[in-house]
Protein backbone atom coordinates (compact mmCIF):
# COMPACT_ATOMS: atom_id res chain seq x y z
CA UNK A 1 0.00 0.00 0.00
CA UNK A 2 0.76 3.67 -0.80
CA UNK A 3 2.87 5.58 2.51
CA UNK A 4 1.77 8.72 2.70
CA UNK A 5 4.87 10.77 3.55
CA UNK A 6 3.45 14.18 4.93
CA UNK A 7 3.19 15.04 8.67
CA UNK A 8 0.20 16.97 8.20
CA UNK A 9 -2.21 14.48 7.25
CA UNK A 10 -1.52 10.83 8.82
CA UNK A 11 -1.71 7.21 6.76
CA UNK A 12 -5.00 6.14 5.34
CA UNK A 13 -5.68 2.26 5.56
CA UNK A 14 -7.73 1.51 2.38
CA UNK A 15 -11.20 0.39 3.38
CA UNK A 16 -12.59 -2.69 1.41
CA UNK A 17 -15.69 -1.68 -0.59
CA UNK A 18 -17.64 -4.29 -2.88
CA UNK A 19 -20.73 -2.31 -5.08
CA UNK A 20 -22.79 -4.93 -6.87
CA UNK A 21 -23.53 -3.91 -10.44
CA UNK A 22 -26.08 -3.69 -12.88
CA UNK A 23 -25.55 -7.23 -13.71
CA UNK A 24 -25.09 -8.68 -10.01
CA UNK A 25 -21.58 -8.92 -10.28
CA UNK A 26 -19.40 -7.63 -6.94
CA UNK A 27 -16.95 -4.81 -8.27
CA UNK A 28 -13.95 -4.55 -5.21
CA UNK A 29 -12.32 -1.25 -4.91
CA UNK A 30 -10.37 0.59 -1.95
CA UNK A 31 -11.57 3.67 -0.68
CA UNK A 32 -8.81 6.05 0.48
CA UNK A 33 -11.04 8.05 3.28
CA UNK A 34 -9.28 11.29 3.94
CA UNK A 35 -12.76 12.49 6.38
CA UNK A 36 -13.42 14.93 3.27
CA UNK A 37 -17.13 14.48 2.01
CA UNK A 38 -15.74 14.48 -1.72
CA UNK A 39 -14.14 11.62 -3.32
CA UNK A 40 -12.14 11.32 -6.60
CA UNK A 41 -12.92 7.71 -8.78
CA UNK A 42 -10.03 6.50 -10.21
CA UNK A 43 -10.18 4.27 -13.12
CA UNK A 44 -7.52 1.64 -14.44
CA UNK A 45 -6.63 0.84 -18.01
CA UNK A 46 -6.72 -2.21 -20.26
CA UNK A 47 -5.76 -5.91 -18.53
CA UNK A 48 -4.95 -3.82 -15.24
CA UNK A 49 -6.21 -3.01 -11.98
CA UNK A 50 -7.16 -0.83 -8.81
CA UNK A 51 -3.21 -2.08 -7.95
CA UNK A 52 -1.70 -0.52 -10.92
CA UNK A 53 1.25 1.30 -9.77
CA UNK A 54 -0.54 4.75 -11.74
CA UNK A 55 -3.66 4.19 -9.67
CA UNK A 56 -1.64 3.69 -6.07
CA UNK A 57 0.00 6.48 -6.68
CA UNK A 58 -2.66 9.24 -7.64
CA UNK A 59 -4.42 8.06 -4.57
CA UNK A 60 -1.82 8.74 -2.48
CA UNK A 61 -1.19 11.95 -3.91
CA UNK A 62 -4.63 12.70 -3.47
CA UNK A 63 -4.54 11.35 0.45
CA UNK A 64 -1.49 13.97 0.64
CA UNK A 65 -3.86 17.34 -0.13
CA UNK A 66 -6.75 15.41 2.20
CA UNK A 67 -8.70 14.44 -0.79
CA UNK A 68 -10.77 11.08 -0.68
CA UNK A 69 -10.26 8.61 -3.19
CA UNK A 70 -11.77 5.32 -4.75
CA UNK A 71 -9.84 2.62 -6.99
CA UNK A 72 -12.08 0.00 -7.97
CA UNK A 73 -11.81 -2.99 -10.54
CA UNK A 74 -14.03 -3.16 -13.00
CA UNK A 75 -15.51 -6.20 -13.71
CA UNK A 76 -13.82 -9.25 -14.89
CA UNK A 77 -10.72 -7.46 -13.76
CA UNK A 78 -8.42 -7.88 -10.69
CA UNK A 79 -10.38 -8.80 -7.88
CA UNK A 80 -13.88 -7.61 -9.20
CA UNK A 81 -16.48 -10.47 -10.07
CA UNK A 82 -16.99 -11.48 -13.83
CA UNK A 83 -15.34 -12.95 -16.96
CA UNK A 84 -13.04 -10.16 -18.66
CA UNK A 85 -13.94 -9.47 -22.31
CA UNK A 86 -11.72 -7.32 -24.68
CA UNK A 87 -13.70 -3.83 -25.72
CA UNK A 88 -16.61 -3.67 -23.49
CA UNK A 89 -16.22 0.39 -23.31
CA UNK A 90 -20.08 1.06 -22.48
CA UNK A 91 -20.10 -2.21 -19.71
CA UNK A 92 -16.99 -0.52 -18.22
CA UNK A 93 -19.29 3.02 -18.20
CA UNK A 94 -22.40 1.46 -16.39
CA UNK A 95 -19.77 0.09 -13.89
CA UNK A 96 -18.32 3.51 -13.33
CA UNK A 97 -22.34 4.79 -13.47
CA UNK A 98 -22.92 2.32 -10.26
CA UNK A 99 -20.00 3.20 -8.49
CA UNK A 100 -20.85 6.82 -8.73
CA UNK A 101 -24.78 6.56 -7.70
CA UNK A 102 -23.43 4.34 -4.58
CA UNK A 103 -21.16 7.46 -3.60
CA UNK A 104 -24.16 9.73 -4.01
CA UNK A 105 -26.22 7.97 -2.10
CA UNK A 106 -24.00 7.53 0.59
CA UNK A 107 -24.06 11.50 0.70
CA UNK A 108 -20.13 11.70 -0.72
CA UNK A 109 -19.51 14.05 -3.87
CA UNK A 110 -18.17 12.80 -6.90
CA UNK A 111 -16.13 15.80 -7.15
CA UNK A 112 -13.75 14.28 -10.26
CA UNK A 113 -13.35 10.84 -12.41
CA UNK A 114 -10.04 9.61 -13.49
CA UNK A 115 -8.92 7.21 -15.76
CA UNK A 116 -6.03 5.81 -17.48
CA UNK A 117 -5.25 4.73 -20.90
CA UNK A 118 -8.28 2.35 -21.57
CA UNK A 119 -10.19 4.02 -18.00
CA UNK A 120 -9.38 7.38 -19.79
CA UNK A 121 -11.46 6.52 -22.76
CA UNK A 122 -14.32 5.11 -20.18
CA UNK A 123 -14.12 8.24 -18.34
CA UNK A 124 -15.11 10.64 -21.13
CA UNK A 125 -17.84 8.27 -22.48
CA UNK A 126 -19.26 8.13 -18.98
CA UNK A 127 -19.15 12.38 -19.14
CA UNK A 128 -21.03 11.84 -22.63
CA UNK A 129 -23.54 10.29 -21.50
CA UNK A 130 -24.09 11.35 -17.59
CA UNK A 131 -23.79 14.92 -16.77
CA UNK A 132 -23.59 14.33 -12.91
CA UNK A 133 -19.57 14.54 -12.70
CA UNK A 134 -18.25 18.27 -13.23
CA UNK A 135 -14.40 16.91 -13.95
CA UNK A 136 -12.66 14.51 -16.16
CA UNK A 137 -9.62 13.77 -16.27
CA UNK A 138 -8.35 11.29 -19.04
CA UNK A 139 -4.67 10.75 -18.56
CA UNK A 140 -2.94 8.52 -21.70
CA UNK A 141 -6.52 7.52 -22.75
CA UNK A 142 -6.28 5.60 -26.41
CA UNK A 143 -6.84 7.79 -29.61
CA UNK A 144 -6.01 4.97 -32.48
CA UNK A 145 -7.82 1.96 -30.58
CA UNK A 146 -6.71 -0.04 -33.91
CA UNK A 147 -2.99 0.11 -32.51
CA UNK A 148 -1.88 -2.37 -30.57
CA UNK A 149 -4.38 -5.25 -31.25
CA UNK A 150 -2.31 -7.22 -33.17
CA UNK A 151 0.75 -7.50 -30.76
CA UNK A 152 -1.70 -7.90 -27.55
CA UNK A 153 -3.86 -10.78 -29.71
CA UNK A 154 -1.83 -12.00 -32.80
CA UNK A 155 -2.16 -12.09 -36.29
CA UNK A 156 -4.88 -14.59 -36.73
CA UNK A 157 -7.18 -13.35 -33.54
CA UNK A 158 -10.27 -12.26 -36.00
CA UNK A 159 -9.54 -15.37 -38.51
CA UNK A 160 -10.27 -17.59 -35.05
CA UNK A 161 -13.40 -14.98 -34.62
CA UNK A 162 -14.87 -15.44 -37.52
CA UNK A 163 -14.18 -18.96 -37.40
CA UNK A 164 -14.74 -20.32 -34.21
CA UNK A 165 -17.56 -17.14 -32.88
CA UNK A 166 -14.72 -16.09 -30.09
CA UNK A 167 -11.32 -15.99 -29.01
CA UNK A 168 -9.57 -17.34 -25.87
CA UNK A 169 -7.77 -14.38 -24.60
CA UNK A 170 -5.56 -14.27 -21.52
CA UNK A 171 -4.86 -11.82 -18.73
CA UNK A 172 -1.56 -11.10 -17.49
CA UNK A 173 -2.17 -14.00 -14.88
CA UNK A 174 -3.07 -16.30 -17.39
Amino acid sequence: MAQILSVENPVVQPQKVIIPNKHGEKLVGLLHDTGSKEIVVLCHGFRDSKDEEIMVNVAAALENEGISAFRFDFAGNGESEGQFEFGNYLREVDDLHYVIQRFNGANRIITAILGHSKGGNVVLLYASKYHDVNTVVNVSGRYDLKRGIEERLGKDFMESIKKDGYFDFKNKTG
